[in-house]
């Protein structure tokens, strides 16, 4: 991936997504304050909602998109994907899912994240995009291949032709989890040889959730598939970690429109 600077803000972009506006944001540029600074996108973390809404308006701003038809999710930790066709009036999420997709161009979809995985889809064939959050949950339930199955269900897409990014999130070697985790890993995958590693002191296990979501996504059929290889754990200074930070943190964006 590469990192772009325009007007103080700092993005990644892939190039195998290059067809479509898309970025996902680093902490910077925005206007919030301490915890929060400065480019949080989350609004149930505390920050002034004046803040929230100018940051968001910041990041369709850099990548000339058109806020007002923003679409986005409440995010539930789940693996449900749902079609963007316009905003809900009223409020400022559709749905409480955690996958979201469209064939709708000037649709930017949206969502937050904090050490989760952003998964970003484009089938260039269809032109269709999608945009997925997962966490540990989301991983071991299949956010990635849920998403393949509802491009292909609701647009036709075929798992060869979509393009997979797996953004910036908490690395192996900082994710450190219970032996449920491991349980619900094993009953997904069945091996979890390469995505799981154990401190020999002490026998506590550590998750590639990078790693997971890989092989999900390419046990559906996908062949194009990019992982950024950044941390947010480590670069709290470039990203929002839930876990480094403990718990006192915003959200950085993902963003992708037609």
């Amino acid at each position: 991936m590469e990192r772009i600077a325009k007007q103080g803000v700092h993005y990644y972009a892939s190039l195998m997504l290059q067809e479509v506006k898309h970025g996902i944001f680093t902490r910077h540029g925005g206007v919030s304050d301490a915890p929060w600074a400065s480019l949080n996108l989350g609004g149930t973390v505390g920050d002034p909602p004046s803040a929230v809404r100018r940051n968001h308006e910041i990041m369709h701003e850099v990548l000339d998109l058109n806020e007002e038809s923003s679409c986005t999710t409440w995010l539930v930790h789940g693996v449900d994907v749902v079609i963007a066709e316009k905003p809900v009036e009223g409020r400022r999420w559709i749905a409480r899912a955690d996958g979201l997709m469209t064939n709708k161009p000037d649709i930017p979809l949206v969502m937050r994240y904090a050490d989760c995985v952003p998964l970003l889809f484009h089938d260039p064939t269809k032109q269709v995009i999608g945009i997925a959050h997962a966490g540990w949950r989301g991983t071991v339930n299949g956010m990635g291949s849920q998403m393949i199955r509802a491009m292909q269900q609701a647009y036709g897409s075929q798992p060869d032709e979509i393009r997979v990014v797996i953004g910036p999130s908490i690395s192996q070697e900082c994710f450190q989890v219970g032996e449920e985790v491991i349980e619900a890993l094993a009953e997904q995958f069945g091996d979890v040889d390469g995505l799981v590693e154990r401190d020999p002191s002490d026998g506590t296990a550590y998750v590639d959730l990078w790693e997971a979501n890989r092989i999900d996504v390419a046990q559906s059929g996908v062949k194009h598939i990019e992982v950024s290889g950044i941390c947010t754990h480590k670069n709290k200074q470039d990203f929002y970690s839930h876990r480094a930070e403990k718990g006192k943190t915003g959200r950085f964006g993902a963003v992708i429109s037609l």
